[in-house]
């Protein structure tokens, strides 16, 4: 018998049609359209240039130059004027310049800092696909137990009326089928419209709207975490997690930008040459037609500044102490929801054994509240809490199956090693054609007769 009662016990869903959309097809839907990896894709790329900008205040700076005077003496000795054209070629080399150099290192932490966030928001994104589908999934089972739970309590209150009519019971107990039944009701309406919900939450990651999804199918395994040891999966996260890596790459640029701050202190040399043709004339007669060339040294040595370096390398202290000590709460962070998640999923897998067997042991217990009604031995009240919890334990264990895949899904993101991977081989235990418990429900009368 309880063979035949877990065959129906994947979602709450009735066999879908083929054209149900898949995980996997979600996800490449959401790839194209959700604007939040689009940000985040081009956040990267604009850091990347922003580091190829910083680059280039290292590089030799070449340019053309022309220029143009009219040069007018009037003195006690000399009264005379005269123009000078100059144009060329000229070159700019800084040679020592420290704070350019630390501007470029913090620019490339910075970068790889962006690069941490984009790969975050890729795992994000699978995350999220993953739990908008399934929350959908989530959403019809519970509509559909509602309104398997609501026609049960129906058919209740019909009886409890037939039963009234001919004068077997009394009226409370019609009163008392009737509330169970509005209430039943007003439940399956409010599940109706999370289902909404949820589907509007997909969309939003999508830009469309599915009505049918495939479900998972009824072998789907639900196995402990691999390696078996929380420890394990807790150095992981402290080293690949690309939250602390973000927040590793941000104290480093802190760390850089200190350095810059520091480096106003140093003295600066740069190296300047020019090439070009120089005419000066005195009216009609030239003075000097020619080329003139020139290369030259250019050393600053800063001595005050007002205070304001001073300023700036204790106000870039207390921004290190900042990244530090963000660095520090992601990591607890991170390792206190790493081992929380691998201890949940564990508790997940018990706990969808232990509905396995209350699914069993609550509809013994409808049957045998039914027969003692039919005898008189129990009320329509105990028929009704039956009813109730036979299908909340459907629901449940449908739920405990989804907040497994999720949980799986966010232990891999803590420890920074979930991929699309992962999708396509959960999308591998989806089915369009999985039986859902609604197919239980109309297995109920072999169930009930375990001869069959």
């Amino acid at each position: 018998m309880k063979k035949r009662l877990l065959s129906g016990l994947v979602g709450l869903l009735a066999a879908q049609p083929a054209f149900s959309l898949d995980l996997v097809e979600t996800y490449e839907k959401a790839l194209s359209y959700d604007s939040g990896i689009a940000a985040a894709r081009a956040s990267y790329e604009a850091q990347q240039a922003a580091s190829d900008v910083s680059q280039s205040y290292l590089l030799p700076q070449i340019g053309v130059y022309g220029e143009g005077n009219l040069v007018d003496l009037d003195g006690s000795t000399a009264d005379y004027s005269y123009r000078e054209l100059s144009y060329g070629i000229q070159l700019s080399q800084p040679l020592f310049r420290a704070d350019i150099w630390f501007r470029h290192d913090t620019s490339q932490f910075q970068t790889e800092s962006a690069r941490a966030e984009y790969n975050l928001a890729q795992q994000q994104l699978i995350l999220d696909v993953a739990t908008a589908y399934f929350g959908v999934l989530r959403a019809q089972d519970t509509v559909t137990t509602a309104g398997a739970t609501e026609s049960a309590i129906q058919r209740q209150y019909e009886q409890a009326q037939e039963r009234f009519d001919v004068g077997l019971i009394a009226i409370t107990e019609v009163y008392e089928a009737r509330a169970s039944y509005d209430d039943s009701k007003s439940q399956r309406i409010a599940a109706e419209n999370q289902l909404n919900i949820a589907r509007e939450q997909l969309a939003r990651l999508t830009g469309e709207y599915a009505e049918e999804l495939e479900n998972l199918r009824q072998n789907f395994p639900l196995s402990r975490p691999e390696p078996m040891n929380p420890a394990a999966w807790e150095a992981t996260a402290l080293e690949q997690n690309w939250s602390i890596q973000s927040a590793l790459h941000l104290l480093d640029a802190s760390e850089s930008v200190l350095k810059e701050a520091k480096a106003g202190h140093y003295p600066t040399l740069d190296l300047s040459a020019s090439y070009g043709d120089t005419n000066i004339a005195n009216g009609t007669s030239s003075q000097f037609d020619g080329t003139q060339g020139t290369v030259g040294l250019t050393l600053n040595v800063p001595l005050y500044a007002g205070g304001g370096i001073q300023a700036g390398v204790r106000q870039q202290r207390s921004q290190v102490t900042v990244a530090e000590q963000t660095l520090n709460t992601v990591r607890r962070d991170v390792r206190v929801n790493t081992r929380s998640l691998y201890l949940t999923i564990n508790n997940n897998i018990e706990t969808a054994s232990a509905l396995e067997r209350t699914i069993i042991s609550r509809r013994s217990a409808l049957d045998a509240t039914r027969a003692g009604y039919d005898v008189g031995t129990r009320n329509i009240v105990e028929v009704l809490d039956a009813e109730r919890a036979y299908y909340v334990a459907l629901r449940d264990y449908a739920n405990v199956r989804y907040d497994y895949v999720n949980n799986t899904l966010q232990l891999k993101q803590a420890a920074g090693t979930l991929s699309p991977r992962d999708l396509i081989e959960l999308n591998n235990w989806l089915s369009a054609t999985a039986p859902g418990i609604e197919a239980l429900a109309s297995d109920q009368e072999t169930l009930e007769d375990p001869s069959r």
